[in-house]
């Protein structure tokens, strides 16, 4: 599994100096970031990518809603960007199966024009898509129920937790649909500002690691934190590193 890293995480650096935020980020030692945004940031990451030897195969951007997903994918096929992954739909789009199957037939839709450009669709979840709402079942499955083979799934293990269904356990329903990980830690039943680095909170990470030993990248992000964030993006790193080489052992 690579590791990456999401962006989001350091919005604040990026804003103020994209190319010392980078360099950092390459000195941890990571190869691949995760952009968000991706439109709004396509120039910079074009420059300051290569710059810094890094690489992103995904990216995240809004596509469900957007009026021409095809400029979405002409760029990132431009970036390198292998999987354009939309981040979120709106929360009351989960409550019923026929809103979520809406939702499976524009990725679907999406995933014919992103052909033509040589990248795929991906989706991201947050804990609302992860809710056992349905005899047990979470709004993540009745989408994967509906997706296009072309369609892949991202997901955040961590509000996966929150949402109240086992990561591992839906990792395991889910298969090879999810290609992507999100990795977080933290209280399940606090604020995003009380997320943690990696091995510091309610997360069992090494179990979800276990369960999906196909997975392309894994993916470190933080929504808020309320220390220094590159220092708790460094210790996520060595943390998964030795996650890893525990299971290799």
């Amino acid at each position: 599994m690579d590791i990456s890293v999401q962006l989001y995480s350091v919005r604040q650096y990026l804003a103020d100096d994209p190319s010392a935020t980078l360099a950092r980020l390459a000195e941890m030692g990571f190869t691949q970031v995760e952009p968000f945004g991706l439109m709004d940031h396509a120039d910079m990451l074009r420059e300051q990518l290569p710059a810094h030897g890094l690489t992103a195969p995904s990216s995240h951007a809004s596509l469900v809603e957007h009026e021409d997903p095809a400029s979405v994918f002409a760029t990132a096929a431009s970036l390198g960007v292998r999987t354009v992954i939309d981040p979120y739909v709106d929360r009351e789009k989960w409550d019923s199966e026929g809103d979520i199957k809406a939702t499976a037939d524009r990725l679907n839709e999406l995933a014919g024009i992103a052909g033509e450009n040589g990248v795929r669709v991906g989706y991201h979840n947050h804990d609302f898509e992860t809710r056992p709402i349905f005899d047990g079942r979470c709004g993540l499955d009745i989408l994967a129920d509906h997706l296009d083979p072309r369609v892949v799934l991202e997901l955040d293990t961590f509000w996966s937790a929150v949402g109240g269904t086992d990561p591992a356990e839906l990792l395991g329903r889910l298969g090879q649909r999810v290609q992507l990980l999100h990795l977080k830690d933290g209280p399940f039943a606090g604020s995003t500002a009380e997320q943690q680095p990696l091995g510091k909170g309610d997360m069992d990470v090494p179990s979800v690691l276990a369960a999906a030993d196909w997975i392309e990248t894994g993916v470190i992000e933080f929504d808020d934190y309320t220390g220094d964030i590159l220092e708790a993006i460094a210790q996520s790193y060595a943390q998964l590193g030795e996650y890893q080489q525990g299971a290799r052992a």
